[in-house]
């Protein structure tokens, strides 16, 4: 007889009101698997996995846990299960140490007290066997946003689950925390461990996993073999359409006018650069983390200092404003974490971008002071423009999908005409139909003759969005490359080269 499934579930229905997120969904993992859930926002993957964590229960359907059915009441009922969840939002206490949380709910008692040394001695070995870096001393409030990822990590291994869910794992972690994170899946796959592995970053699952299901409008597409699946066959079933729909033909606009030039730029990170940015045309920049392709642009924008170099918009000096008299002269910028820099969470995404909306003189009433009618309506506008649902707009941005609030991030560089756009990781943790749409928000703002600048950590985005791109090593730009000489082997190459190749 076989062994049962290590998780089985069958016939998962979830409907809220008016919504009906889940139909029919058949989905089980194995003992020793990384099992993949990909999607685009709103296909189903976080209201399933809520489901097997104890979060919702299904409103029809049936969960077994190594061949016993389940009916989880509560997140504590699936944790003493052995089900461990690692969600995009963290559940960390921010005043508690890194070893308090991570036994938190699960202290170890000498008689009557909290036996803390035992406590910090088992948090001790298991970050050293994990390969974590933290101080676990530390309150969680002074730990990074990766570091944090890493202490809920170790929580959910603390409770020796059987079942581990990693929810966008890597989004906050470089290149070399992700490594170790990989080490890590391995071996709790090699032990026996169950993982659940939610990421829209497909280079990934060559690296871990073993099957990936597909979901696309609450139902399930399909399951296949991580080894035997291309990634243009996963994004054409994720999205219902082919590849190459995804990546827009960007026109270029031949001699566009220098709009920003950056001369000798000396900041933290960055060694003496000088670029210029076109009217009309794409300027892609890629690097690792740390190379400093994030951090010429912020200091340039007042975000972090200055230290040596000019910087000109259409042959002005601007060198050292303030943030907001540089984004008054023209430029938007588009920061790569929406949550902590970009949107007012608790807020709407129609007061969201109304924010964007206040100097806009047309739209003032009688006494000069913004016009709610003419505010909203202008809001709603674009809104429409950037493809956010009507329904979205009233609603809190913490409530909506990743994609929804990147797009409402978009929507607020549409507040007022701009020169030049500066998009720092423009579809992190964004589904690839997302992605589409606002690629030809890119698209548009460089045909109608805007400087279009793309900083981003993903390959295949940089690349075939960029007329021009620049490779940035050791805060320093390695090379500059245009048209056929944008290939990935050539761009690799010069991620580790620190010696400038022009174009």
């Amino acid at each position: 007889m076989s062994e049962a499934p290590l998780v089985e579930m069958t016939g998962i229905t979830k409907e809220f009101p008016g919504v009906k997120a889940l139909s029919n969904v058949d989905f089980r993992l194995e003992r020793g698997e990384v099992h993949v859930l990909f999607g685009e926002n709103g296909a189903g993957k976080s209201t399933l996995i809520s489901i097997l964590s104890g979060v919702y229960r299904p409103t029809s359907g049936t969960v077994r846990i190594e061949g016993k059915d389940v009916e989880f009441r509560s997140v504590q009922e699936a944790r003493d299960s052995g089900i461990g969840t690692v969600f995009q939002e963290f559940s960390l206490v921010p005043t508690l140490s890194v070893f308090e949380n991570v036994h938190l709910g699960k202290e170890p008692r000498r008689g009557l007290l909290v036996d803390r040394r035992a406590m910090a001695r088992s948090t001790e070995t298991l970050f050293r066997d994990l390969g974590f870096d933290i101080d676990i001393r530390t309150p969680v409030a002074r730990l990074s946003r990766a570091q944090q990822q890493m202490v809920e990590i170790a929580k959910a291994l603390q409770a020796r689950a059987r079942v581990l869910i990693l929810d966008e794992p890597t989004a906050s972690l470089t290149e070399k925390e992700t490594e170790k994170l990989f080490s890590f899946i391995r071996h709790a796959r090699d032990s026996g461990v169950g993982i659940i592995y939610i990421s829209h970053r497909i280079q990934e699952f060559a690296e871990i996993a073993d099957q990936i299901s597909v979901l696309r409008d609450g139902r399930m597409i399909g399951t296949v073999a991580a080894k035997e699946v291309s990634e243009k066959t996963l994004v054409e079933l994720m999205t219902g359409r082919a590849i190459d729909k995804v990546y827009p033909q960007i026109r270029r606009q031949p001699d566009g006018e220098t709009l920003l030039s950056l001369e000798g730029i000396h900041a933290g990170g960055v060694n003496g650069v000088d670029i210029d940015v076109r009217a009309g045309e794409v300027l892609g920049v890629a690097g690792l983390v740390g190379s400093g392709k994030s951090r010429v642009w912020r200091s340039v924008l007042g975000l972090q200092p200055l230290k040596a170099g000019s910087v000109t918009m259409r042959g002005r000096d601007v060198t050292g404003q303030p943030t907001r008299r540089l984004l008054r002269s023209g430029i938007f910028y588009l920061p790569p974490d929406r949550k902590s820099e970009g949107l007012l969470l608790a807020a709407s995404a129609r007061d969201n971008i109304r924010l964007s909306l206040l100097e806009r003189r047309d739209l003032a009433g009688l006494l000069g002071m913004p016009s709610p009618a003419r505010s909203r309506a202008e809001a709603d506008a674009i809104g429409a423009r950037v493809d956010l649902a009507p329904s979205a707009l009233p609603r809190a941005v913490a409530t909506l999908s990743g994609g929804n609030q990147q797009k409402v991030l978009f929507g607020k560089g549409f507040g007022e005409e701009r020169l030049v756009y500066i998009f720092d990781e423009p579809t992190v943790g964004v589904d690839m139909g997302t992605r589409s749409q606002l690629y030809l928000l890119i698209r548009d703002l460089a045909e109608a003759g805007k400087a279009v600048v793309v900083i981003s950590s993903d390959l295949p985005e940089v690349m075939n969005l960029s007329h021009r791109l620049l490779v940035f090593s050791g805060g320093r730009i390695s090379a500059e490359l245009a048209g056929a000489d944008i290939s990935e082997g050539t761009v690799l190459r010069h991620f580790f080269n620190e010696t400038r190749i022009p174009a």
